[in-house]
């Protein structure tokens, strides 16, 4: 399970663009809390804060315990929205989750044993098809990530997402219930001389 971040939040009085700028000028990010069959809470976040967090790889599947008012509010991030100039985050929404609460989410895919594996020994490339897996799984219950073992696998081998092992309840949404996650390509000099090979054959 991916593991929950704590950050502290002050709550926002008022809504509105000037409000925004003005908070933004304090140094802080306007955000919103929403979801769970409960009213919107508007909080804001410090900036400096936040970007130590927001930069840390699988910021999407982490779980947040925000601090507001002396209450915690378990979330998951949703959306961020960032300066098109400065790339300074301006926006962050945030979506309440409780025990049992469903959600889609995209979770990054992590290569192991790339020193066991015979076809990268040998020269071969590995070929990501999908750097992300779209799953459907419990808000507290999100997997850091989907971990594919390369141990054994030679030149020319596909790994399928139905070779993979997911936590118990978690499915993939994507259609193609045993698409391709990545290969291992065999370098075009071993193909070359493959192809020498059995043109000498014949």
């Amino acid at each position: 399970m991916a593991e929950v971040v704590s950050l502290a939040a002050e709550p926002r009085l008022r809504a509105g663009k000037g409000t925004a700028r003005q908070t933004r000028r304090a140094g802080r990010i306007p955000a919103v809390i929403y979801g769970n069959k409960e009213s919107p809470l508007m909080i804001s976040l410090d900036l400096n804060a936040f970007l130590k967090v927001v930069k840390k790889p699988g910021f999407f599947t982490h779980l947040f315990d925000l601090g507001v008012a002396g209450a915690s509010h378990r979330v998951l991030p949703r959306d961020v929205a960032f300066d098109p100039v400065t790339d300074v985050p301006i926006h962050v929404d945030f979506l309440r989750v409780a025990a049992g609460t469903q959600i889609t989410v995209s979770v990054p895919v992590a290569f192991i044993n790339q020193d066991k594996c015979p076809g990268l020994k040998r020269g071969g490339a590995l070929n990501i098809v999908r750097h992300e897996i779209e799953l459907l799984c419990d808000a507290t219950s999100i997997p850091e990530q989907v971990v594919v073992d390369l141990e054994g696998l030679d030149l020319g081998a596909s790994i399928h997402f139905h070779s993979i092992k997911l936590p118990e309840g978690v499915v993939s949404t994507i259609a193609e219930h045993d698409f391709t996650v990545a290969t291992i390509a065999t370098p075009s000099g071993l193909r070359s001389e493959a192809g020498e090979g059995e043109a000498a054959k014949a």
